[in-house]
């Protein structure tokens, strides 16, 4: 009896955050601030070191079935915890969009609403900084004149 195995894509295939390029990835931090060359190491290594793992993960039949069933469940337990907490005053929304990053390691339906929501993210943020550059400029001139 012929055995048919169901094509899972690799990580890297789907999951451009795969990619081991990390030289540009950490350049700088949040607050665009560059960080020490050891730490962008720190994180390629670690970064590395995860690609390995999961690529070691996937080659193994036997592992790769309750491996994703325990990414499903920390991602939906993440998830929970972030509904929970959207009433709240805190991170709600952003734990929800977390425990959804944690299911796009795994099931590409989730890394590309992860995509979806990184890509919304920048678009709103550059709008707040033209936004914020834009007030800037109208108080120097309007106080100026």
């Amino acid at each position: 009896m012929r055995r048919l195995e169901r094509r899972i894509p690799s990580p890297c295939s789907y999951a451009g955050f795969m990619s081991t390029s990390g030289s540009t990835t950490f350049q700088s931090t949040a607050l665009g601030q560059p960080q020490p060359a050891a730490s962008r190491r720190r994180w390629a290594r670690l970064r590395s070191g995860l690609t390995r793992s999961r690529s070691w993960i996937h080659r193994h039949p036997r592992i790769r079935a309750p491996y994703r069933v325990l990414v499903a469940a920390a991602g939906l337990t993440i998830i929970v915890v972030g509904l929970i907490l959207v009433p709240l005053p805190g991170p709600g929304w952003l734990i929800v969009f977390l425990g959804v990053a944690v299911l796009g390691t795994e099931f590409p339906a989730a890394h590309r609403l992860t995509q979806l929501v990184r890509r919304q993210a920048g678009r709103v943020r550059q709008w707040w900084r033209a936004r914020q550059d834009r007030l800037g400029t109208r108080a120097g001139t309007s106080s100026a004149a």
